[in-house]
């Protein structure tokens, strides 16, 4: 087990970690696992800037590559980050987000993360033939395509892509602070249901440079489908989610 050991207030965390080389449990994995524990219990707030390898590996007797597997084990996992300059650092919170028909924007608030959104593009224009497919429409119909980013506590988590009908579509101006589901309800809409489809894929440039992450970093991608209870689609919608900062979770029951 690992306890804090701050110095001076500039100073690395230097993780107090008690290794039994006797064990057959790998030496990296005695140092990561304590360290992820703290991440994970809140005891490391985000930011916090951990010693480097180098200073590991000498004050706990262990190879620069046993101490350097340690540190990215947990970046892998998306507990620590690289940032140039700076040094390793703990990774703002994990967004842990409920498979409901629920907005984003709600659940980030609800969850306690301070949330702002950029939006990319607001555009009412016809229809184009996937578009209307993937709405039920007529091509040519006018609709309005949306693509914000959504921030977590000034991390962005995700690029939201939709297209709405232009008679239930919240303006520009309102959806820079509002929830999309909340200003439907306000229009009258009803979600009554929704199909969802979830991926995974490498980000593309583009995308990598909307959410600070690599080139090929890994995505989560969904696909959503929302009806009103008369059948009709009221939304559909194209995100995609950092997986080192995003997951989703389900209950499942057994039939």
């Amino acid at each position: 087990m690992s306890k804090a050991s701050l110095t001076t207030e500039n100073a690395p965390y230097v993780p107090d970690i008690t290794l039994d080389r006797s064990s057959p449990v790998p030496l990296y994995f005695q140092i990561s696992e304590p360290i992820a524990e703290l991440i994970n219990s809140g005891a490391l707030p985000a930011d916090t800037r951990l010693e480097d390898e180098l200073s590991m590996a000498a004050r706990l007797h262990v190879s620069r590559p046993t101490a350097r597997q340690a540190l990215q084990r947990l970046v892998d996992r998306g507990l620590l980050t690289r940032r140039r300059g700076v040094g390793t650092i703990v990774s703002p919170r994990h967004v842990h987000r409920p498979m409901e028909l629920t907005s984003l924007m709600r659940d980030l608030v609800d969850a306690g993360h301070k949330v702002h959104t950029t939006i990319q593009r607001y555009e009412a224009r016809p229809a184009t033939a996937q578009e209307a497919d993937a709405l039920k429409i007529t091509e040519g119909t006018l609709i309005v395509h949306i693509e914000r980013t959504r921030f977590a506590n000034d991390e962005p988590i995700a690029v939201l892509t939709n297209y709405i009908p232009t008679d239930i579509a919240p303006t520009m101006q309102e959806l820079e602070s509002g929830s999309l589901y909340d200003l439907m309800r306000e229009r009258g809409v009803t979600l009554a249901s929704a199909r969802q489809v979830i991926g995974a894929r490498s980000a593309t440039t583009k995308e990598a440079k909307l959410l600070s992450e690599h080139r090929g970093a890994a995505l989560l991608t969904t696909q959503r489908t929302t009806y009103d209870p008369s059948g009709r689609i009221v939304e559909y919608g194209a995100h995609i989610y950092r997986a080192s900062r995003y997951s989703f979770e389900a209950s499942l029951f057994a039939q």
